[in-house]
C-alpha cells in the first residue's frame, strides 16, 4: 500500500466507497489521516464501518467545516453535466477536491529511494481506445524481461493499493479522462497518449473538454518522455506542443496509419511490421502479423505505444519482440476464444463505441458479426461504409430490429446472444471469423461488457463442445 502523505492528523472526506474509494480510505489511514467516508449506498457504508472507518453524511450542512480535502471516486461527476451535490458543497466551502490518482503522485516518492541504484518509474497511459491493451502489453513485456512491474489505475489494483516498488520497479497505470481531469498532481516519468475519438462528451462538456482532460497528463512540467499517437489531429497537435524541435527525442511519435519520417524518434506499424526510426535511420523491426494477441491495425497501434514506452525504460528491441509474441491478449478485447474447423471465434465485447467496433471490423476477414445492444448517442452513421469485411450481421439487444435497420449489410434480428451465436455458427465456414463487436453498450441485457463477453464465450464453447469440435 502507498501511504498518503501531507494529511497527517487531518480529516479527509472520501466520497464513493467502491474499490478505489475504500483503498483510498485505507491509504489515508496508513498515512496518519482520519478518513470520513460517505456513499449513498447503505451497504457500502456498512462495509466501510466494518473496517473501522467513520461515516459522515456529506450532504448535511457544515459537513466540511473541519475537513482538509475531499477525495472522490472517478465515476462521480465534478463538473459536467453538473457537479454532484457533495462535490459542489465542498467547492463552495473552499475545500480542495482530488482523487486517488492525485494522492498517488503526491505520495509516491519515498526517502528510501535514495538507496536504489535505479529509482522506480511510473508509466501512465491515456487515450480513447487501446489503453487497457497497451498497459497490459507493457506490463507483460516488463515481466518477461525480468523487471518488477505493477499494473494499476483503471485496470489491476487500485493505484494506492500497490506495493511500494523496489529497485528499478515500474508502475504501469491506465488512466481515464475522468481520472486525469481532476487529479491535482500528475507527474509520471513516461506518459502515453494512444488516440482520441468521440466518447464521454456529456461528462466533459464536448470534444474540447474531453481532449483537455486527456492533455492534462502532459501539462504539469511534462513527463521525461512522451509517447504520442499522431493518427488524429489532437495527437499531432499535442506532439507539436511538447516538442522543442524536429530532433527532440523526448517525444516519440507513433502511428498505425503511415510511415513516419524525420530526424526525431518514431515508431510506426505498416503492413503488419512495427518499425523504429531514430535520427532518420531504422533501429528495429518486428513482425506483428502472426501475433494472435495483437490482431488488426488498432492493436498494432497499441503495440507501437507499448514498444515505445518499453524502449524508454531501456529494453532491447529483440527482447520486446519476443515478449510481444507471447502476449495472450486481454479478455473481451479482440480475444480469440476458440478455433475449430477453420472458423475463428473472437470476443471483442469491449467494442462498445463505434470507433472501436470499426477497428475490430477492419482486423478480420469474412466476418460473421454479432452486434447490437444499448445504442449510444449519435446513431450508427459512422458504421456506414465500414462493413466491407462483414458477410452478415446477427443483431442482439432489446432494440435489435431498429439497430439492424441502420446497418448497410445483411442483418438478421436475433435479440439474444444464444440465438445470435447459434445462427452465426450454423452459417460460418472455413476462413470465417465469428466476431462479437457490439458497437453498443451492454446495459439493456447485461450488467457490463464483461458479462456480455462471458455469455458469448460460454455459448460458443457449449456448442463447440456439443459438436466435439473444441480445439
Amino acid at each position: 500500500m502507498i501511504p498518503v502523505k501531507g494529511y497527517e492528523s487531518a480529516k479527509v472526506a472520501v466520497l464513493g466507497l467502491g474499490r478505489s474509494g475504500l483503498t483510498t480510505a485505507r491509504s489515508l489511514r496508513e498515512g496518519g489521516a482520519e478518513a470520513l467516508c460517505w456513499d449513498d449506498n447503505p451497504a457500502a457504508r456498512e462495509a466501510a464501518e466494518a473496517e473501522g472507518f467513520a461515516c459522515r453524511d456529506l450532504h448535511k450542512g457544515g459537513a466540511f467545516d473541519d475537513v482538509a480535502a475531499l477525495i472522490t471516486s472517478p465515476g462521480i461527476p465534478h463538473l459536467y453535466p453538473k457537479p454532484n451535490p457533495v462535490i459542489r458543497a465542498a467547492m463552495e466551502a473552499g475545500v480542495p477536491v482530488d482523487n486517488d490518482i492525485g494522492l498517488f503522485f503526491r505520495s509516491f516518492a519515498d526517502a528510501e529511494w535514495q538507496m536504489h541504484d535505479q529509482p522506480p518509474r511510473v508509466v501512465a497511459v491515456t487515450g480513447s481506445n487501446g489503453k487497457s491493451t497497451t498497459v497490459a502489453l507493457l506490463h507483460h513485456i516488463l515481466q518477461e524481461a525480468g523487471r518488477e512491474s505493477q499494473l494499476a489505475g483503471n485496470i489491476g489494483r487500485g493505484v494506492l493499493g500497490i506495493d511500494p516498488p523496489g529497485n528499478g520497479g515500474v508502475v504501469v497505470l491506465e488512466l481515464s479522462s475522468y481520472q486525469t481531469e481532476l487529479a491535482r498532481a500528475l507527474t509520471p516519468d513516461v506518459a502515453v497518449f494512444t488516440n482520441l475519438s468521440s466518447d464521454h462528451l456529456d461528462r466533459h462538456g464536448g470534444m474540447g473538454g474531453y481532449f483537455a482532460a486527456k492533455r492534462r497528463l502532459f501539462a504539469e512540467g511534462g513527463p521525461d518522455r512522451a509517447v504520442i499517437g499522431i493518427d488524429e489531429d489532437e495527437g499531432l497537435f499535442l506532439a507539436g506542443q511538447l516538442s522543442e524541435g524536429q530532433g527532440d527525442d523526448r517525444v516519440i511519435r507513433i502511428s498505425a496509419a503511415r510511415k513516419l519520417t524525420g530526424p526525431g524518434w518514431q515508431v510506426f506499424a505498416k503492413k503488419g511490421f512495427l518499425s523504429e526510426y531514430r535520427k532518420g535511420r531504422q533501429a528495429a523491426s518486428i513482425d506483428l502479423r502472426e501475433m494472435m494477441g495483437l490482431p488488426g491495425a488498432h492493436n498494432h497501434q497499441n503495440a507501437c505505444a507499448a514498444y515505445a514506452a518499453a524502449r524508454t525504460l531501456g529494453l532491447a528491441p529483440r527482447l520486446i519482440g519476443e515478449a510481444m509474441a507471447t502476449f495472450p491478449g486481454l479478455p473481451h478485447r479482440s480475444q480469440t476464444i476458440a478455433e475449430a474447423n477453420g472458423v475463428r471465434y473472437v470476443n471483442d465485447s469491449k467494442a462498445t463505441n463505434l470507433d472501436s467496433a470499426v477497428k475490430a471490423l477492419s482486423a478480420f476477414k469474412n466476418i460473421r458479426w454479432i452486434c447490437g445492444g444499448l445504442e449510444k448517442d449519435g446513431g450508427l452513421d459512422a458504421l456506414q461504409g465500414q462493413t466491407g469485411n462483414v458477410a452478415k450481421a446477427y443483431v442482439i439487444g432489446r432494440e435489435a430490429a431498429g439497430f439492424a435497420l441502420q446497418l448497410d449489410v445483411e442483418a438478421e434480428v436475433c435479440t439474444t446472444m444464444a440465438a445470435a451465436v447459434e445462427r452465426a455458427m450454423a452459417e460460418a465456414g472455413a476462413g470465417d471469423t465469428v466476431l462479437l463487436a457490439p458497437a453498443a453498450a451492454s446495459f439493456d441485457q447485461y450488467d457490463n461488457f464483461e458479462q456480455r463477453g462471458d455469455d458469448f464465450t460460454a455459448e460458443v464453447k457449449k456448442r463447440l463442445g456439443q459438436a466435439g469440435r473444441v480445439d
